[in-house]
């Protein structure tokens, strides 16, 4: 791929006036050849291995920084699924917990900010040792900082596993409840049609299918989007969506780069390049105002559906123009507490629970870091989960949830998560949702795909 010096220019521009950065350099890796029925041992593999190659990650994600001008926001780890490495480890929570910690540690070793993979692809049933890590939740997310939780609760293919679904309420009540403002609920996403190779966090993990090490990129532009949808005011909805695929290029064009520099000095192989625009709390760093400059009146007014659609689409299309190693979640995030104007919204009253969810419909991740109260049921939390999950599976997309129920907290009040997190208010939710449907439990087949229209 040769990139011109007119592309760097360009791109340095993008860096300096409109908040253009890589989001994550993640670095996948295998840790399946470290599994022993001692735990001592495993964690005393899993912790040299994550340090070292943490520790690496990180300067070479320097070096590259420096060399290029681009920033280069977050260094992370994802493993291979947990639930799989402890499948010959003594049947114990605290073996789990155990694991947590020794992962956490390796990650604040190596200075890297977060590690993924805590988790299980639990879509169509649980094992023994599926269930023993969706148990120790509540411990080892509250006893770490820097470790994060994926749970697959559901596919196209595989169906919804309500069993699972019904569980995860209750798991999610008790993970607000062990740590302050619920925060250790923002380091569980659950997921219909999760990617083996997503390089944002929650849900990141190093999927089966993946070598012993790959490194995986995520590129973040809203304000570049931004830019420049409010310097074309006036044109036609084709002329806009050209505009913004031409822009997304660029920007993935220079993500590419970036990750092929970072993982040609690991000596590992370059893996995909996730073009999502992923907000931050910061300032113009913001999906929402994308549809606002758009026209909108405001995110989540009649329209905003339709234009986070066109949003969605020429993202990818711009995208997969650019690279042909376009892959993890690739799309638009809007995540409440992490974007100024979802935040704004929210608190006007033009963004509730019931638009939110259909947003999801046409973006790329799901119903992501909305807070409720405190003393939402298991069951309502559960009903949530299920019915983003459907949305999911109806239409073979990647969807998912980050709910977090903060303790002692009342709908219109605001809760501050810091740093990327950002802040949220508190969603007003029904306290009575669907308790005689999410006991049934069992599995919701797949649906028949032959007869889709």
């Amino acid at each position: 791929m040769r990139i011109s010096v007119e592309e760097v220019f360009e791109t340095v521009r993008m860096t300096i006036e409109q908040n253009f950065d890589i989001r994550t350099v993640t670095l996948g890796v295998n840790l399946k050849d470290c599994m022993d029925r001692n735990l001592a041992a495993f964690n005393r593999r899993i912790f040299k291995r994550l340090s070292e190659m943490g520790q690496k990650l990180n300067n070479c994600a320097d070096l590259v920084e420096q060399q290029y001008g681009i920033p280069i926001t977050n260094r992370r780890l994802s493993i291979t699924p947990a639930a799989i490495l402890i499948e010959p480890l003594p049947k114990k929570i605290s073996t789990a917990v155990s694991v947590a910690k020794t992962l956490d540690r390796a990650a604040r070793t190596a200075d890297i900010d977060f590690i993924g993979g805590f988790g299980a692809l639990v879509q169509k049933g649980m094992t023994a040792a599926d269930e023993l890590l969706i148990d120790s939740l509540p411990q080892a997310l509250s006893q770490t900082e820097r470790l994060c939780s994926f749970l697959n609760l559901a596919s196209s293919k595989a169906g919804m596993n309500m069993t699972a679904i019904e569980k995860i309420g209750h798991i999610i009540k008790a993970i607000a409840a062990n740590s302050k403002n619920g925060i250790g609920c923002a380091k569980l996403a659950v997921f219909a049609n999760v990617p083996e190779d997503n390089p944002f966090m929650a849900g990141a993990h190093h999927g089966i299918g993946e070598p012993d090490f790959s490194l995986n990129i995520g590129i973040s532009g809203p304000g570049v989007v931004k830019s420049v949808v409010k310097n074309n005011p006036t044109c036609d909805l084709t002329k806009l969506s050209e505009v913004i695929k031409q822009t997304v290029f660029k920007i993935t064009r220079a993500g590419e780069l970036i990750g092929r520099e970072v993982a040609q000095k690991m000596g590992v192989e370059f893996g995909i390049v996730d073009i999502s625009l992923a907000s931050t709390p910061k300032r113009g760093d913001s999906v929402a105002e994308i549809i606002e400059a758009m026209g909108v009146s405001q995110m989540g007014r009649p329209g905003s559906t339709a234009a986070l659609a066109m949003l969605m689409d020429a993202v990818k299309k711009g995208g997969s123009m650019a690279s042909g190693n376009v892959g993890g979640l690739s799309g638009t995030f809007i995540p409440v507490s992490e974007d100024a104007g979802m935040i704004r919204a929210v608190k006007r009253g033009s963004l509730n629970l019931e638009k939110l969810e259909a947003l999801t419909s046409v973006c790329s991740v799901g119903m992501d870091m909305f807070a409720v109260p405190g003393n939402t049921p298991a069951d309502v939390l559960s009903a949530i989960i299920a019915d983003e999950l459907a949305i999911g599976v109806s239409n073979n997309k990647t969807t998912s949830v980050r709910v977090i129920p903060v303790p002692g907290k009342k709908a219109g009040q605001i809760v501050h998560f810091g740093g990327l997190l950002g802040s949220a208010p508190i969603m007003k939710i029904s306290k009575i949702a669907s308790p005689a449907f999410i006991k049934r439990k069992g599995r919701i087949p797949a649906q028949l795909q032959s007869l889709r229209n």
